[in-house]
């Protein structure tokens, strides 16, 4: 992550579930944004309004606020402007919303594709790596018609190709990692916000 004039970072760490484990960064001034990544179906949007609830901050969701200013579903998106077309919005998006000032925001699965992306929300929040095992999520999608990358060839090898080629961009950017399937969603933003409280980055 890159250092905004004037901040002091100390050494980065990654906390896995709470637990130390590679690098993760802590600034000396605080930034009251939480910004959830991770694969889709990972849990990111009902987890974040959640998560906004305890922080008692506003919620927003990319894909939400794309299709609302489309006027149209993703999927629609995709079919018509292709996934080049989408990408662009979301970007958009993601660039105006990481700009405000203590917001909880759940990103598309692909947001960090974009160098840009990462950018924005590595400097502009506390990012949080939503995961979770691909049998968990091939549950949650199986009957989803609204995800368009699902909707050709098998799922199975499509999610496990997405895992390999976005779990490290995830990583690179995240402050923490949390595993989204070993308890409600409900628990597991009380465990998030109880981890950044505990780190002095809420109080």
């Amino acid at each position: 992550m890159i250092a905004q004039s004037g901040t002091t970072w100390k050494r980065p760490r990654i906390r896995l579930n709470g637990a130390l484990s590679a690098p993760f960064v802590v600034m000396d001034s605080k930034n009251h944004n939480v910004f959830l990544i991770g694969l889709m179906a990972v849990g990111k949007s009902t987890v974040g309004r959640l998560l906004s609830e305890e922080l008692q901050l506003p919620f927003f969701d990319t894909d939400r606020v794309v299709e609302e200013r489309a006027g149209a579903e993703i999927a629609w998106i995709f079919d018509v402007e292709g996934e080049a077309g989408f990408r662009e919005r979301e970007h958009q998006a993601v660039d105006e919303l990481t700009q405000r000032e203590g917001v909880v925001l759940a990103t598309g699965g692909g947001v960090i594709l974009r160098a840009d992306n990462r950018r924005n929300l590595a400097e502009r929040g506390i990012v949080v790596f939503l995961d979770s095992p691909i049998d968990k999520l091939l549950q949650r999608t199986r009957h989803d018609k609204r995800r368009p990358l699902l909707q050709n060839g098998d799922p199975r090898a499509t999610l496990e190709r997405l895992s390999r080629e976005r779990s490290p961009l995830y990583a690179s950017i995240a402050d923490y990692k949390f595993c989204a399937d070993r308890h409600s969603a409900k628990t597991l933003a009380r465990d998030i916000a109880d981890r950044l409280r505990a780190d002095g980055r809420f109080e």
